[in-house]
C-alpha cells in the first residue's frame, strides 16, 4: 500500500481520470462554500477555536489554523451537506471526497504543488474505492471511514514526501486507531453522521506527522495476531502493483441532495411529475420497489425506521421524506432539508404515504435474498427501482429506473457540475468568484490548490 502511494507518477494517470477528479473537486467545493455558515458547522468551529492555536492554514470562518484543524474543518464542510460523491461496491460504499479536505490543508500549508495534490488525490480515491471492494467492513458493523483512514493517510504521506517505511507505519497506526462503527449512519441519524469523516481527517494528519518523526506502528495489522484477519474475518490480498485507477471512473455525483441510493427513485418521481399534472393532495399512495441495500439504509430496513423525520440528518437519509418533498417542491436541494421545511404538515403527512420494499419479501440471509431479488442481484452495476403513484381517483402513474443522471453510467459533465456549484454558492460568493474557482479547478495543473482556499476568505468571520 505504501509503495503504491509513493510510486504513482503523474504521467501514469489517464487524462480522463484527472478530468474527473477536477470535476469532483469542483463539486466538493460547492458543498464546502455552501456549508460555511450552517449551524452544525458553526458548532464545530466553536469547538475547534476552544482547542487550537494559530497555524499555517488561513481557514475561512476559522482564521489561522493548524493543519490538522484545518483538515477537520475542510472535510466537514465538504461532507456535512451530504451532497458529495460516492462509490458503490457490492457490499459497502464510501465517499471518496472525504479525502479532499486534508489534502487541501496540506497544500495550503506549503506541502507540494498542484501535481502532488492531484497524484495524492488519485491515490486516495482509488485506494478507498479498492478497499471498499476488497475489505467491506460495513457488513461487520464498522463504518466505511475505517477505510478512509488508510486512503487518506496514503495521500497525506505522499504530500508529506515520507519514505516507504514511514508511510507503512503511518498506515498501520491509522488502521489500528481509527475504527468507527456504522451506527453513526443508523436511524435516528444524528449530526455526527456528517462529521465522522472530519474526525478521521484530523487524526490522519497527526499520524502522518508522527510517522515523519519516526514513530512506528503495528505493520502486521492485517495478517498478524489480533489483526484484521482475526477481528473481521477478512483477508486483504490485493496486489497493489497492478492497480490501474479504474475504480475512479465508477465514482458517482449526486443530482439530488439526498443519500446516494435514493437518487434513481427520485429521478423516477421527477419523470412522473414531468409527464402528468399531479396535485399532492390527490396522492393516495407512493409505492417504491428498490434493491436491498437501499431498503436497509434509507427505506426502513436494518438501519432502522425512516418514517420519523425531524432534522436534516434524518431527512436526507429517509427515502419516504425525500420522495414526499420532491413531489411537493419539485426539487431536493438544501432548502428542502431546513428544519422549517421538514416540520411542515404537508410533507410530514405525505411521507406517511410512502411505502418502501424490495421485490422479494426475504431480506436475510443477504446472499439468498440477493439471488431471489433481481434488483438486488444487479446492484451496484444497476440501481434498479420502480415508483408507482396511486391517485385518489384510482389512476396509477409508474416509472422505472436502472441508474440516474450522475451515476457513472450517465455521469455529470462539466456544464452540469458547474451549474450545481453555482446553485450551491450563489448566496455566498459573487459570479466573478464562482467563475474564477471553476477556472482554477478545470486548469488546476497551472495553479495551486492553495489559491482555491484564498478565494473563500471573503467568507471569513
Amino acid at each position: 500500500m505504501a509503495a503504491f502511494a509513493l510510486n504513482t507518477q503523474y504521467t501514469s494517470l489517464p487524462e480522463s481520470t484527472l478530468d474527473q477528479l477536477k470535476r469532483h473537486l469542483l463539486d466538493s467545493l460547492g458543498s464546502f462554500i455552501h456549508a460555511l455558515h450552517r449551524p452544525t458547522v458553526q458548532k464545530l468551529v466553536r469547538a475547534i477555536r476552544s482547542l487550537s492555536t494559530a497555524g499555517p492554514c488561513e481557514a475561512p470562518i476559522l482564521g489561522p489554523a493548524s493543519i490538522d484543524r484545518a483538515a477537520q474543518l475542510y472535510t466537514a464542510l465538504i461532507r456535512y451537506p451530504d451532497f458529495m460523491d460516492n462509490f458503490l461496491g457490492k457490499e459497502a460504499t464510501c465517499h471518496p471526497s472525504d479525502n479532499i479536505g486534508a489534502l487541501l490543508a496540506l497544500s495550503q500549508a506549503g506541502y507540494g504543488d498542484s501535481t502532488d495534490f492531484l497524484i495524492a488525490l488519485a491515490v486516495s480515491y482509488e485506494m478507498e474505492c479498492r478497499l471498499v471492494e476488497e475489505l467491506p467492513v460495513m457488513i461487520k458493523g464498522f463504518d466505511h471511514t475505517v477505510l478512509l483512514a488508510f486512503s487518506l493517510t496514503a495521500g497525506i504521506c505522499r504530500m508529506l514526501r515520507l519514505d516507504e517505511t514511514q508511510t507503512a507505519h503511518a498506515l498501520a497506526m491509522a488502521g489500528v486507531s481509527l475504527v468507527p462503527l456504522v451506527t453513526s449512519r443508523a436511524s435516528y441519524t444524528s449530526e455526527w453522521k456528517g462529521l465522522a469523516s472530519s474526525f478521521v481527517a484530523l487524526n490522519c494528519i497527526q499520524l502522518g506527522l508522527m510517522a515523519k518523526e519516526g514513530i512506528t506502528g503495528p505493520l502486521t495489522l492485517f495478517e498478524g495476531p489480533k489483526g484484521y484477519k482475526d477481528i473481521f474475518g477478512m483477508t486483504l490480498q490485493y496486489d497493489w502493483d497492478i492497480e490501474d485507477f479504474s475504480l475512479i471512473q465508477k465514482c458517482a455525483l449526486k443530482t439530488y441532495n439526498a443519500e446516494i441510493h435514493t437518487q434513481p427513485a427520485l429521478e423516477a418521481i421527477q419523470d412522473i411529475l414531468r409527464q402528468h399534472p399531479i396535485h399532492p393532495d390527490d396522492i393516495q399512495n407512493i409505492d417504491i420497489t428498490t434493491f436491498l441495500t437501499c431498503y436497509h439504509i434509507v427505506g426502513g430496513g436494518e438501519y432502522g425506521p425512516r418514517d420519523m423525520v425531524h432534522s436534516k440528518e434524518q431527512a436526507d437519509h429517509s427515502l419516504p421524506y425525500v420522495a414526499a418533498v420532491l413531489l411537493l417542491d419539485g426539487q431536493v436541494y438544501p432548502s428542502q432539508l431546513l428544519e422549517e421545511r421538514i416540520l411542515r404538515p404537508d410533507v410530514q403527512s405525505l411521507l406517511k404515504k410512502v411505502k418502501v420494499h424490495t421485490r422479494s419479501p426475504l431480506h436475510t440471509p443477504v446472499i439468498l435474498a440477493g439471488l431471489l431479488d433481481p434488483y438486488t442481484q444487479a446492484y451496484p452495476e444497476k440501481l434498479s427501482c420502480k415508483v408507482t403513484l396511486t391517485m385518489s381517483d384510482g389512476k396509477e402513474w409508474t416509472a422505472e429506473k436502472e441508474d440516474y443522471h450522475g451515476y457513472y453510467t450517465r455521469p455529470l459533465g462539466w456544464e452540469e457540475v458547474e451549474d450545481k456549484f453555482r446553485r450551491l454558492t450563489t448566496s455566498s460568493i459573487d459570479g466573478a468568484t464562482q467563475t474564477e474557482i471553476i477556472h482554477l479547478c478545470r486548469h488546476l495543473e497551472n495553479s495551486t490548490p492553495g489559491n482555491l482556499m484564498k478565494l473563500t476568505l471573503c467568507n471569513k468571520i
